[in-house]
């Protein structure tokens, strides 16, 4: 149970990490690579969202020292679902049909993987 904890609090910030850089970058506006980008690393949200991937991250790498990989790598697609529901109520973003039928079927996927 633990392990899935574990595995669970990775794929949210990394997730909310996500969510944070879009807010970030909505805020900052159209930029290209380059020097826009690196003072948009300096803003709040995206800030505070590098720090949430960088979170998940750590704790990703204590997943992989308990849990198979073969295991453990198909649940970060639950990630996928949360931010796709997530934009959707935050920033108003379309979700079409396509878009939950894939879902249902990354949902069906991880919930095969966890009985096994």
């Amino acid at each position: 149970m633990k392990d899935i904890v574990m595995i669970l609090s990775a794929v949210g910030l990394g997730a909310f990490g996500q969510l944070s850089l879009k807010k970030g970058m909505l805020l900052s506006g159209p930029t290209n690579i380059g020097i826009d980008v690196i003072k948009a690393t300096f803003t709040p949200y995206v800030s505070f969202g590098l720090v949430l991937y960088a979170t998940a991250m750590i704790l990703w790498l204590a997943v992989l020292s308990r849990v198979e990989l073969s295991f453990a790598y198909p649940m970060l697609s639950l990630g996928y679902v949360f931010v796709i529901f997530a934009s959707w109520l935050i920033f108003n973003e379309h979700v079409s049909t396509l878009r939950i039928a894939g879902i249902l079927f990354i949902c069906i996927g991880v919930a095969m993987m966890g009985r096994s």
